[in-house]
């Protein structure tokens, strides 16, 4: 993919997790319990010394895939309950909780450490993203070749396409293709 600029703050990390599967070039950083710890800590979610299991593999999986429902929802996709059931479930291992800041401006913070923790930080990130009102511009592409996590940095929120010059004008073509071959023919 042409790089795209970043989403701002922590929705980054949401961005950063979800794009960690490549539907494109079938690459998955998530694809080893291994995998999974080495991107959690290097982005200092997660101690190196921590060792994610398989089942925080699939946890992770599954959590990446429910966020990437959303994205999709935020360009146009219905809603996917399956997808908030699994968000619900993950807020739940991370054992999230409302904290009041000095200021008494309310925050979330996981209280459970390891991976159950480190995903309760990114779920933190979107759910500061949705209070903030950035989250709806934070889109899945709807291509299903390529489903890559962006931020939407139009002015009206039209951005449709993560790339444009890729999947905006392989869809585009499709779609041209496809009227050609069920308009009527010219029969004069």
């Amino acid at each position: 993919m042409p790089p795209r600029p970043e989403a701002p703050g922590k929705l980054e990390t949401v961005r950063a997790f979800v794009n960690t599967l490549d539907v494109e070039n079938a690459t998955d950083a998530l694809g080893t319990p291994a995998g999974l710890g080495a991107w959690l800590a290097e982005r200092g979610l997660l101690a190196p010394q921590v060792r994610p299991t398989a089942q925080d593999r699939d946890e992770a999986v599954g959590l990446r895939e429910a966020l990437r429902a959303l994205l999709l929802e935020n360009n146009g996709a219905p809603p996917d309950e399956a997808a908030v059931d699994t968000l619900n479930a993950a807020a739940r291992r991370a054992r999230l909780e409302v904290r009041f800041e000095p200021s008494g401006a309310p925050s979330l913070v996981a209280q459970a450490g390891g991976v159950a923790g480190a995903l309760g930080d990114i779920l933190r990130a979107a759910h500061s993203a949705m209070a903030e009102g950035t989250w709806s511009r934070l889109k899945a592409c709807p291509d299903d070749a390529c489903h890559w996590a962006f931020y939407d940095h139009s002015r009206n929120l039209s951005g449709r396409w993560c790339s444009m010059e890729v999947c905006g004008n392989r869809n585009k073509g499709r779609a041209f293709r496809a009227r050609r071959r069920h308009s009527p023919a010219d029969a004069y």
